[in-house]
C-alpha cells in the first residue's frame, strides 16, 4: 500500500505565506511593542476541541509570525543573535522535514557524519587538535555539560554515587553569564559555592583575585573544581586573559572552561583570533554558531581538548537503541537522547560562505561595532562607557534614562535595543551581532536614538 502523497497545494500556500512574511520585514523592520492582552487579540491561540482545516492553520501561523518580533532586520540590536543566512535557514527547514534524530547512524545516516565533521573542525580551530565536541540546545547547556565533565574527571565516583557531601567550589567572573550559577545548582554543587571573581576596568577576570579565592577555599577545606573563563562577556563583550588564568587553574588542579558562546566565532578571523590566545591550553570551550556566525537558533557546541571524555561521562547502555552497529552513534556523546539536527544548518552555511566568508562576516560585525563607537564619540549627547572589545557598544544618552529610551524606541517602531548595568548605572547596550549590518544602518539607529531622546526630554 503506497503512503499518501503530501498536500502540495497546502505546501505551496505555506511557502507563499513564508514569502509574505519576509516581505513584511522589509515594510516593517520593527514591530512596535504592544501589551500581551492587546497583542493576542485576533490570533486565535486557544487550543481547539476539534481540528481546523490546514489552510486555516497556515493563516494562523502567518498571523502569529506577523505579530512576533523581527530579529533578522537591520533594526534589531537587542540580543547577541541577529540576521539571517539563507542557506542555513533553508537547511534548518529541511532538517525538520527529514526529521532525523541524531542519536544513531542507523536513523540519521550521513547527518551524524556531518555533525562529527563540524565538531572536530571547530575543535581544531580552538587548538584542540585531538579534541571532539557535541551539539547542545544552547550555550547554557554547553556550559553545564563542561561542568558535568569536569566533575566526572575530578571525582570519577560521582557518576555512580553523587557528590556524597563533597564541598566543591566553582569560579567565574562577576560579569560572566548567569548560566554558571544555574549550572552549579543543577549539578548538585550549589549556587553559594560559586565564587564571583573581580574584574579589571575592561571587565576581564583578575588572576590575582582568582588565586586569592583558591587559597582561601583550600585553607577552609573546600575542593576547587572548575573555573569558567569568558571570551566575550554578555554586556561589555570582554575577553578574559586566558593564558594567565588557565595557568592558575591548572596549577590548582582545576578544569579550565572557556565560555566562548559569543567570542568563539573570533577564531574564524585571522584579524581577531588573538582575542582567544592561549585557548588551546583550556579543557573545554562553549561556542555558539547562532550568534555572530548568523546560524538560526539554536546551534551551540561544547568542545573538549581530549577525545574520549564525552563517551567516558555521557555514554550509558540502552540495548534497544545502541546496538553496536556503528561507532558513529552520537547519542553516546550527548546530553540528550532524541535530538534535533542542529548540524545541518551550520554545515550549509559553511558550504555557502566557506572559511573566507565566515572570516569576512565576523570581521564585519567587529567593524560595525567600532564604527558605532565612533558615532557615539562624535556626538555631544552620547557618552561611550567603554571602547568595544568585540560586538557590544555600551553608551549613555544625556538626560535620558536608558531603560526608558530602549522602551520608547521599541514602542515607536524604530529599533529594538537592550539596556544593562555597568559601573552601577544603566546603559544602552547596542549589540552589532548581524553580519548584514551596514554603516547606514548604524547611522539610522543613532538618528532614531537622538530623535527619541529629544521627544522624551520634551515630554
Amino acid at each position: 500500500m503506497t503512503p499518501p502523497l503530501p498536500d502540495t497545494d497546502a505546501w505551496q500556500r505555506f511557502f507563499a505565506a513564508v514569502t509574505s512574511l519576509l516581505e513584511a520585514e522589509v515594510e516593517l523592520p520593527v514591530r512596535p511593542a504592544r501589551p500581551p492582552n492587546e497583542l493576542v487579540e485576533g490570533l486565535a491561540l486557544e487550543l481547539p476541541a476539534e481540528g481546523r482545516p490546514l489552510a486555516e492553520v497556515i493563516d494562523a501561523l502567518v498571523a502569529l509570525g506577523r505579530a512576533s518580533p523581527a530579529t533578522a532586520t537591520p533594526r534589531f540590536f537587542n540580543q547577541l543573535f541577529a540576521g539571517r543566512l539563507e542557506a542555513a535557514a533553508m537547511a534548518d527547514m529541511l532538517a525538520v522535514l527529514l526529521n532525523n534524530s541524531m542519536y544513531t547512524y542507523k536513523v540519521a545516516g550521513p547527518q551524524v557524519i556531518v555533525e562529527q565533521l563540524l565538531a572536530r573542525r571547530m575543535a581544531a580551530l580552538a587548538g584542540f587538535e585531538q579534541g571532539e565536541g557535541t551539539f547542545t540546545p544552547g550555550g547554557s547547556l554547553s556550559n553545564f555539560l563542561a561542568l558535568v565533565l569536569a566533575r566526572g574527571e575530578r571525582f570519577p565516583e560521582t557518576g555512580a554515587e553523587g557528590l556524597s557531601g563533597r564541598r566543591v567550589t566553582v569560579y567565574t567572573s562577576r560579569l560572566s553569564h548567569y548560566s554558571i550559577r544555574k549550572g552549579a545548582a543543577l549539578a548538585g554543587i550549589g549556587r553559594e559555592r560559586v565564587r564571583m571573581i573581580e574584574t579589571d576596568v575592561r571587565g576581564r577576570m583578575r588572576a590575582d583575585d582568582l588565586r586569592a579565592w583558591l587559597n582561601r577555599d583550600r585553607d577552609e577545606g573546600f575542593e576547587p573544581l572548575f573555573v569558567n573563563l569568558t571570551a566575550g562577556t554578555t554586556v561589555l563583550g570582554a575577553f578574559d586573559p586566558l593564558p594567565e588564568l588557565i595557568e592558575v587553574a591548572h596549577e590548582y588542579g582545576l578544569w579550565a572552561h572557556v565560555d566562548g558562546a559569543l567570542g568563539g566565532s573570533m577564531l574564524l578571523s585571522p584579524r581577531h583570533r588573538q582575542l582567544l590566545a592561549g585557548l588551546e591550553q583550556a579543557d573545554s570551550l562553549t561556542w555558539d554558531a547562532h550568534k555572530t556566525m548568523g546560524v538560526p537558533l539554536t546551534c551551540s557546541l561544547c568542545l573538549v581538548r581530549e577525545r574520549g571524555v564525552l563517551v567516558r561521562h555521557l555514554a550509558d547502555q540502552a540495548d534497544y537503541l545502541f546496538q553496536g552497529e556503528s561507532e558513529l552513534d552520537r547519542g553516546l556523546t550527548s546530553l540528550q537522547c532524541g535530538r534535533r539536527n542542529d548540524a545541518l544548518k551550520l554545515w550549509a552555511a559553511w558550504q555557502h560562505l566557506g572559511d573566507a566568508g565566515f572570516a569576512a562576516r565576523v570581521e564585519a560585525v567587529v567593524d560595525r561595532a567600532a564604527y558605532a563607537a565612533r558615532c557615539v564619540e562624535n556626538s555631544p549627547q552620547l557618552q561611550l562607557v567603554r571602547p568595544p572589545e568585540s560586538v557590544n557598544v555600551c553608551f549613555t544618552v544625556e538626560g535620558v534614562d536608558a531603560p526608558a529610551l530602549s522602551r520608547a524606541l521599541h514602542e515607536r517602531g524604530r529599533a529594538m535595543v537592550g539596556y544593562a548595568t555597568v559601573d552601577d548605572r544603566e546603559v544602552v547596550r547596542l549589540a552589532c551581532a548581524s553580519g548584514d549590518l551596514r554603516e547606514a544602518d548604524i547611522d539610522q539607529f543613532f538618528e532614531d536614538v537622538l530623535r527619541t531622546a529629544a521627544e522624551l526630554r520634551a515630554a
